[in-house]
């Protein structure tokens, strides 16, 4: 689309992603003159590469208590104000079907390209204009706010930072979201990887994990008071996997994971009837009836004594699936922000308005999206919060 050629509009939105999309058309439909700018060639970048390019864009089950910040109570208004069932009906309502994989989880039929297309024509049917392939020079505020790009200057009573954080920085992410609020004296929360693998120190690794890149397993993983339950996956350098990936946005620094192998194995019952019915069997070939097969064989002779069932008494037994339910190991980092799906921190929620999204120090500037925050679980969580953000801002720009 061809920007006008007057450099004076209502709102500025500073990133076509899905939360500046969202507000953009909502701004648009409320009769506002919208300004769409992005550095990337094309809107939408990271929603196409979403879910393996399926777009994981909501979840069934999205409440607040699926998302992580310093301050839990901020997204419950913009969640309940533009909700999962709404982004569902705007989906049906453009021909577009849905399915859901797991947990809630629910992925476009037509793929993310279908998602792109369809806000982007919600865009232009809104009239707003889509700047993309432009580099933000500065940003000024005095009876307005101007902003000067490589491709022109532009004028707005209403900016809206919707640029995300720096995760994914090969789809050109960056933390240009904490400059911008730096500059008008917004407090921040520095950004940190979230839904990201995790290390392990080379003794734990060959311990627990040693020659089992690629193998996957169903556990439940823990850190501070919070659980998951999903697949773990060992990689060259720690571990992966929903379970982790999950876990790891509740993980800090030196804190330690739980680790339960075995979550619907009863210890006292299983070494009742392995000693019974197979006293001959392997340990190895026995946690093999439990575990994939080459983790069975690498724990039976890493932590045990892999001798036949029955040259152990019933406690020793039980012992041994207590262990595998109740490792503990303590990573040494994340995988860093190069490989990390969202990013936590942002904008602290303490200088935003819940209902609108704009800041309360400096009138017309709004944080949406990533930017701020508001940090969901794997799964279609951090969509949500796009949408409802951006729906909340477009309200009010």
């Amino acid at each position: 689309m061809s920007p006008s050629n007057d450099s004076r509009y209502d709102v500025i939105v500073i990133g076509a992603g899905a939360a500046g999309m969202m507000c953009a058309i909502e701004a648009g439909r409320r009769g506002r003159r919208v300004l769409l700018l992005d550095k990337a060639k094309k809107p939408g970048r990271k929603i196409l590469i979403s879910g393996g390019g399926r777009c994981n864009f909501t979840n069934l089950h999205a409440s607040p208590g699926h998302y992580v910040s310093a301050n839990p109570h901020f997204c419950k208004s913009a969640l309940a104000r533009y909700t999962q069932w709404d982004f569902i009906a705007l989906l049906e309502s453009r021909g577009l079907g849905w399915h859901e994989k797991k947990l809630g989880q629910l992925f476009c039929d037509q793929r993310a390209p279908a998602v792109v297309a369809m806000l982007v024509e919600l865009c232009e049917q809104a009239g707003v204009i889509i700047r993309s392939d432009s580099a933000i020079e500065s940003i000024e505020k005095d009876n307005a706010f101007a902003v000067t790009t490589n491709t022109g200057r532009y004028r707005a009573a209403s900016l809206v930072i919707a640029t995300g954080g720096p995760s994914v920085p090969r789809m050109g992410a960056s933390d240009f979201a904490i400059d911008v609020a730096r500059q008008f004296g917004i407090p921040t929360r520095p950004f940190r990887p979230g839904l990201v693998p995790l290390k392990l120190a080379e003794a734990d690794r060959q311990r627990l994990f040693g020659g089992l890149a690629g193998t996957a397993v169903e556990a439940v993983v823990g850190c501070n008071g919070i659980e998951f339950r999903e697949n773990l996956l060992v990689t060259h350098r720690g571990l992966s996997g929903p379970a982790i990936l999950q876990i790891s946005s509740y993980w800090r620094p030196g804190d330690s994971i739980r680790i339960d192998l075995l979550p619907d194995i009863d210890a006292a019952a299983w070494a009742a009837d392995i000693r019974r019915q197979s006293p001959d069997l392997l340990l190895k070939n026995a946690l093999a009836q439990l575990l994939p097969r080459r983790l069975a064989q690498h724990l039976a002779v890493t932590m045990f004594a892999d001798q036949p069932i029955r040259r152990f008494d019933e406690a020793t037994l039980r012992r041994v699936i207590t262990t595998l339910r109740t490792l503990a190991v303590t990573p040494t980092g994340s995988e860093g922000l190069r490989t990390a799906e969202v990013c936590l921190g942002g904008i602290d929620t303490d200088a935003l308005s819940s209902k609108t999204m704009e800041c309360k120090r400096v009138a017309g500037l709004y944080f949406i999206g990533e930017a701020v925050d508001v940090t969901g679980q794997l799964g279609g969580y951090n969509f949500q919060w796009a949408w409802s953000s951006g729906w909340c801002a477009g309200q009010y720009v």
